[in-house]
């Protein structure tokens, strides 16, 4: 049986221990008070959601908010982070392989996405062998909204 607001609760306790901890302001937790952390809780809630209603296509979405949470998380904390536009592409990707894992829908479009965003990721170091292909990525690079429109379409013309 399923219960009606699962997800609410979810969400209300996730929320809550996020709020709490940020006014008992525990040193070691300092670092996470921000609305970076506040999207990787919301991502947690609807994965914890997703599998105890076995609601899986909502797996898609909790991955997609908690992967954009860790990685605005990192880029603000974290001097080493990588802060490219490629990444939303692989966060894209994996949430469409966290989804595959249990609807068997996506697999393709996720892994076509990692695959896409490391060419991307790594252009630079590619260009060495791959100098034809250049021109084609400073187009992409340019007009990769494009690509996320046409995949929009794709997907709510496809059944």
């Amino acid at each position: 049986m399923k219960r009606k607001h699962s997800l609410l609760a979810y969400l209300c306790i996730g929320i809550g221990v996020f709020l709490l901890l940020r006014e008992l302001r525990i040193p070691f937790f300092v670092d996470l008070y921000s609305w970076q952390s506040l999207l990787i809780v919301i991502g947690l809630g609807i994965i914890a959601h997703s599998y105890t209603t076995k609601t899986y296509q909502n797996l898609f979405i909790g991955t997609l908010l908690f992967g954009v949470g860790i990685h605005l998380h990192g880029v603000k904390q974290y001097p080493f982070w990588i802060d490219d536009w490629s990444i939303y592409l692989i966060i894209i990707g994996l949430s469409f392989i966290v989804r595959y894992t249990k609807t068997k829908k996506g697999f393709f479009l996720g892994a076509s996405s990692i695959l896409l965003g490391l060419i991307f990721l790594f252009a630079e170091q590619l260009s060495i062998y791959t100098s034809w292909l250049a021109p084609i990525v400073s187009f992409l690079e340019r007009f990769w909204p494009i690509l996320l429109i046409l995949l929009g379409i794709i997907m709510l013309k496809r059944k």
